[in-house]
């Protein structure tokens, strides 16, 4: 009981990290429309680089990464100090939070992205290896297809089975594995304009929504 509520309040600012939208931040800071309002209707980066610019399209990606890595490096500093040994069952509980947090925002009415930056930022803090793995295999898949939809389910798919890999069958995995199901099933409009043919590509300019806007 005395470690129920430090991790707890582990997990709550994880998901506080999470709802930080930097797609609404950066935009409003460039003066860009709201990327709620064009292309897919994501809060992404890859949503906000249809605006044209690449600038406040990098700083998306990169604040979305850093919130992740962010919220487990908080875990992995904090949790010893509030008497709990590290453990990586809660690290990556706090990592689940703050992708939670972006999916369903606080600050935005629960209305968020698809969680792939972030996702990546959570991997890389767990082990920078399992995020450099997952993270090559998303360009292999853009490079290929130009495609930044199929490039993170593909990624995703793969995440779990490096996770397995590095650690072995434990409950980290299957946390895994439900963020890896989570940003799939963000993906669903995108996997029917996969298999209509009609999937915007990286790079291409929207100026009309192209998906419906995520649930």
């Amino acid at each position: 009981m005395d470690s129920f509520f430090p991790a707890l309040l582990l997990v709550l600012t994880g998901y506080l990290l999470g709802s930080l939208s930097f797609a609404i931040a950066m935009s409003r800071w460039f003066g860009l429309a709201d990327p709620r309002t064009y292309g897919s209707g994501n809060p992404g980066a890859t949503n906000v680089l249809r605006s044209g610019n690449k600038l406040a399209a990098g700083l998306t990606l990169l604040g979305d990464a850093a919130k992740g890595w962010f919220a487990i490096w908080i875990a992995q500093h904090f949790a010893p100090q509030y008497g709990l040994a590290h453990n990586g069952d809660l690290v990556a509980l706090v990592g689940l939070a703050a992708f939670v947090g972006h999916l369903f925002p606080l600050f935005h009415r629960f209305i968020g992205g698809k969680g792939v930056a972030t996702a990546l930022g959570i991997l890389l803090g767990i082990n920078p290896l399992l995020g450099i793995a997952t993270l090559a295999t998303w360009l292999i898949v853009a490079l290929f297809f130009r495609t930044s939809s199929l490039a993170a389910i593909v990624a995703a798919l793969f995440a779990p089975f490096y996770d397995a890999v590095l650690y072995g069958l434990q409950l980290q995995v299957l946390i895994i594995t439900l963020i890896s199901a989570l940003i799939i099933w963000r993906h669903k409009n995108n996997l029917k304009n996969l298999t209509a043919g009609t999937e915007t590509r990286i790079g291409d300019n929207a100026t009309h929504r192209d998906n419906d806007p995520p649930k």
